[in-house]
């Protein structure tokens, strides 16, 4: 019976350590990217890249607890399928990084980066073939590799392709648009450099069992570290801030980010809202805004609180907007931030209209009567016209509040005010003035009686209205008093005050019965 030796620590913990370190180096990488966002091919490519490098230690630390008979096939079936993936790979994402994709037909590109697949297929078929040329022999720790013509020749080829990746990095920092992006094609160029030193030193050079089993491996490391770097200094293939992400997605105001172009690339769902999900999807950012916002973004480079009306969703929104160019990944593109401004501008109105009305008959207040008859009487001499000011006061308005409360007072008054506004028609204007008091003024009338016959309607409908709502409005009666222009007055304030001392004279002389309530 065979005996086993036991293993000691050291060859435990030594090979465990060696390789497990860097398969969870490069088991975070993978994950790490995408999270950042899955959504990007660049991510995607890095994560897939880290994963190979990642299967390559844990085939070496699998082929390592194995029998040595057992490590030509492990080496043929794990490790060299997983390293025939990466030049490939490694292509792709450089390409894809320096924009060179742009250039290349879509028949070419990606597809000619995947052809290492095929040579995956084949080297699985033809496992005799490469059992026969890898061989292994146990020295110390580890089950090393022979460094015959086939193995030198893979390193060679290992090394060419490192160096190779500069070439898309060279084009990619000579077309770069600004300084940033040619200081980050510089940076990946001397991890690339670092990179393939890395693998012609530890891979063409044999260190016996002084080192792990393909040293070389540990330049993945050293690639994915200057990749890392890069990223923190040039904010590279990085993730969107989470909370800049929530404030996205949660603003009320319809954010959209769009191409040099015009083209959108990313819609809020304050945007899908307001304008509908159809504007998201491949339009146009200068088809919703119009081309003089176009000219407007362009040549000013930032716009601040812009208004303008535009159609979206099946309404009409008028919109405050701010927009501005940004980088994204080191590409300029422009964001616009739409502001729903349809409620503010009627609070606007609501709150001019109340600068101008009364707020419990909506009826003109002082102010704007004011402003109205000023615009009569300042009309040349050729367009002045005759005037007539009725001033209204509701007599013992005091005691209905007193006997019945406020809220009946107010309902008194907005009645009487709507029999106010009625005697006016549409050539005068009737206001409240005071609190009880009201005033009416006729403007271009054609002669004494057309007054007195607008008084007798507005008496009339008083009547009326006494009669449908006793006993309120038996409490109340109107005292009316009458100026002309330009008979008593060439003023506003000449007008009130003549006929405020007709109203008063009315009061003294009336007798209970509205008609002898005017003077």
């Amino acid at each position: 019976m065979k005996t086993v030796n036991p293993m000691t620590p050291q060859q435990v913990f030594v090979p465990l350590l060696t390789h497990f370190v860097p398969i969870l180096y490069f088991a975070f990488m993978s994950i790490d990217m995408l999270i950042r966002d899955a959504r990007k091919i660049e991510h995607r490519l890095v994560s897939v890249i880290s994963l190979c490098f990642m299967n390559l230690f844990l085939a070496e630390y699998v082929r390592h607890q194995l029998p040595i008979e057992y490590s030509p096939v492990v080496a043929a079936v794990w490790f060299s399928t997983s390293g025939i993936l990466i030049p490939g790979l490694g292509f792709h994402l450089f390409v894809k990084l320096t924009k060179l994709d742009r250039k290349m037909p879509r028949y070419v590109y990606p597809w000619i980066f995947y052809l290492p697949v095929i040579l995956v297929v084949i080297n699985l078929l033809r496992i005799d073939t490469t059992i026969s040329v890898t061989r292994f022999y146990e020295s110390g720790l580890w089950k090393l590799p022979v460094y015959n013509t086939p193995y030198y020749i893979t390193m060679v080829l290992c090394v060419i392709n490192n160096l190779l990746y500069l070439i898309p990095l060279v084009i990619g920092k000579r077309q770069a648009a600004n300084r940033e992006m040619r200081d980050l094609y510089k940076h990946l160029g001397i991890g690339v450099v670092l990179a393939a030193a890395w693998f012609g030193i530890f891979g063409l050079i044999e260190f016996g069992s002084a080192l792990p089993p393909y040293p070389y491996l540990y330049g993945g490391v050293v690639w994915c570290f200057f990749l890392r770097r890069t990223m923190r200094k040039y904010d590279f293939l990085n993730f969107t801030d989470r909370r800049f992400e929530k404030l996205f997605h949660l603003n009320p105001a319809a954010i959209l980010l769009a191409d040099a172009g015009g083209l959108i690339k990313e819609a809020n769902p304050g945007a899908k809202e307001m304008f509908g999900s159809h504007a998201v999807k491949q339009d146009n950012l200068w088809s919703i805004l119009g081309e003089n916002f176009r000219e407007l973004v362009e040549r000013q480079r930032e716009v601040r609180n812009h208004e303008m009306t535009i159609s979206g969703g099946g309404k009409t929104i008028h919109a405050l907007i701010d927009a501005g160019y940004i980088l994204v990944e080191h590409h300029p593109h422009i964001l616009v931030i739409i502001r729903d401004a349809t409620p503010f501008i009627e609070q606007q109105k609501r709150i001019a209209y109340l600068a101008y009305h009364d707020p419990l008959t909506e009826l003109p207040n002082r102010r704007h009567f004011r402003e109205k008859l000023q615009e009569k009487l300042d009309r040349p001499a050729e367009r002045r016209k005759p005037l007539a000011l009725l001033l209204v006061d509701v007599d013992n308005f005091k005691t209905v509040n007193d006997r019945y409360g406020h809220q009946t007072g107010d309902e008194v008054l907005v009645k009487i005010a709507a029999l106010m506004s009625d005697t006016a028609g549409t050539d005068g204007m009737t206001a409240r003035i005071g609190g009880d008091e009201f005033v009416i003024f006729l403007d271009d009338y054609p002669d004494e009686g057309h007054v007195e016959d607008r008084v007798g309607r507005l008496l009339d409908a008083f009547a009326q209205l006494k009669m449908s709502n006793r006993p309120v409005m038996d409490e109340v009666s109107l005292s009316i008093g009458i100026s002309r222009y330009p008979e008593h007055g060439d003023t506003i304030d000449l007008l009130l005050w003549h006929a405020d001392k007709k109203m008063y004279q009315a009061k003294r002389e009336g007798k209970g019965d509205d008609r002898e309530n005017i003077s």
